[in-house]
Order: structure tokens, then C-alpha cells, then sequence
């Protein structure tokens, strides 16, 4: 499972997979397995569609004319049936034991790529909303389960961040829904997770530098970019950003 993820952040989609598979023939009944495939699906998306990158640039006032990409159909409808299948099995563990962590993250994890599919390649701005909040439910029973489960803190920090984001009347809007915003509440969940969590501490990382260059912290974005750099060389993301970066400031 560690090794699938560490490919999946350095671009390695199909050696990810690999490693996926083979944890889930040793653990069929552990819904981190297809929530695993799930992840490597959407990130090679985001990869093809330079959906990660586009971030980079936007600011809080061009979030909502963000583009709207187009998912290769086979790889959506993938993407569905491993999260369904991960949803299905972390449901019957729940059964069994309300305070399963593998099946709570599962989850969590789960809810949280719907949204991310959602938003960032479809632009469906209320079902993000509504994943959203469904992933920081089960965030929020996996770390009444689990504290020292960091990775569970992307969630609400992802969502923190992005509501506070946007305009005061929506966020009024969703608060009243509850939905609650607060950018640096949401960049301090995000810290947590890049800090101290275990399979999405990188992708924290990620989000962290996002949201840096955004708020116009270029020397901490350019710090994670680098150590991103250095542990996944393979990724030409970072790098590109860095230069960006770096060119932007002898203007």
C-alpha cells in the first residue's frame, strides 16, 4: 500500500496499480484497496489533464470560471465501481464494528475523491459541496476512532480551505446549510496531514503549496515544491512550478 502511493505521487500510475492489486489479494476484505485504485484512477486523470497544475494558477476570484474537463468515459466509469466497491465493503465492516479505522478512512477517502472528481475535472460545484461535507462526517468519526489518524484531517482541511475561499454571501449560504469556512483553520488541518500523516502527507504537500502560492506566500510554496522535488523526482510538476516560480520573482 505504501509503495502504490509513493508511485502514484512520482506519475508511476500503472506500477501503483500493481501494488494495489497485489495488497488487495492478500487483504479482499479491506476497502483501502479499491479506495487505493480509486485514488490512482483520479490521479492519473488529474495528470493527463493538467488539472493539478491549472491550480497553480488560479486565484480565489477565478475559482468559479475554473475550466471543466472531460474524464476518459472507461476510467470514470473505473473510477465509480472501485469506489463502490470500497464503499460497500467498509460498510459491512461498519456493521461489525462501527470503529473500524481501515473502513472509516475508506470512507473518508472515498467521499473525498467523489468531490475532488467533482469539482476539479467536472466543475460540480454543489455535489463537491456535497462530498465535501460527507467526507468531513466520516473524518470527523474516524478521528473520534483513531487520533493519531492524520490523514484524516485532509478532509476538513481541504474543505476549510476552499469555502473560506469563496465569496462572503456563499459562504453565509453554506454556513446556514453547515457548512463552515475558514482558510487558515484549513491550511493548519492541511499542515497537519503534510507533517504528520501517512499515505496522503504528499498530497497535503501538494494542497499546501497550492494554497501558499495563492495567498502570496511564495518562499513556503517554493520550499514544498522543493522537497516534493526531491522525494519524487519523477513528477515534472513541481519542477515546472518551481521555475514558474523563480520567474515570477526576477520580474
Amino acid at each position: 500500500m505504501d509503495d502504490g502511493f509513493l508511485r502514484l505521487y512520482d506519475l508511476d500510475f500503472s506500477g501503483a496499480q500493481k501494488d494495489f492489486e497485489a495488497w488487495e489479494k492478500i487483504n479482499p476484505e479491506n476497502p483501502m484497496g479499491p479506495a487505493s485504485e480509486a485514488a490512482g484512477i483520479l490521479f492519473s486523470e488529474f495528470n493527463r489533464l493538467g488539472v493539478l497544475e491549472a491550480q497553480f494558477y488560479e486565484d480565489d476570484s477565478l475559482f468559479g470560471n475554473r475550466k471543466k474537463y472531460e474524464a476518459i468515459p472507461s476510467q470514470r466509469a473505473r473510477f465509480d465501481q472501485q469506489l463502490g466497491r470500497a464503499e460497500d465493503l467498509a460498510n459491512s465492516r461498519l456493521k461489525r464494528d462501527p470503529h473500524d479505522r481501515d473502513a472509516l478512512l475508506a470512507m473518508t477517502l472515498a467521499a473525498g475523491l467523489r468531490s475532488d472528481f467533482a469539482a476539479l475535472i467536472e466543475k460540480r460545484n454543489l455535489a463537491s459541496l456535497h462530498y465535501t461535507k460527507e467526507a468531513t462526517a466520516w473524518a470527523a468519526q474516524l478521528l473520534a476512532a483513531d487520533p493519531t489518524c492524520y490523514d484524516a484531517h485532509l478532509a476538513g482541511g481541504v474543505s476549510r480551505y476552499i469555502i473560506g475561499s469563496m465569496a462572503a454571501p456563499v459562504r453565509w449560504l453554506l454556513r446556514v446549510g453547515g457548512v463552515q469556512g475558514d482558510k487558515e483553520g484549513g491550511i493548519s488541518e492541511l499542515q497537519l496531514t503534510a507533517a504528520r500523516g501517512h499515505l496522503l502527507a504528499p498530497f497535503a504537500r501538494i494542497l499546501l503549496a497550492i494554497a501558499y502560492v495563492r495567498e502570496k506566500n511564495t518562499a513556503q510554496a517554493r520550499e514544498l515544491l522543493l522537497g516534493l522535488q526531491r522525494d519524487f523526482p519523477d513528477n515534472a510538476l513541481f519542477g515546472r512550478e518551481l521555475a514558474r516560480l523563480d520567474k515570477i520573482a526576477t520580474r
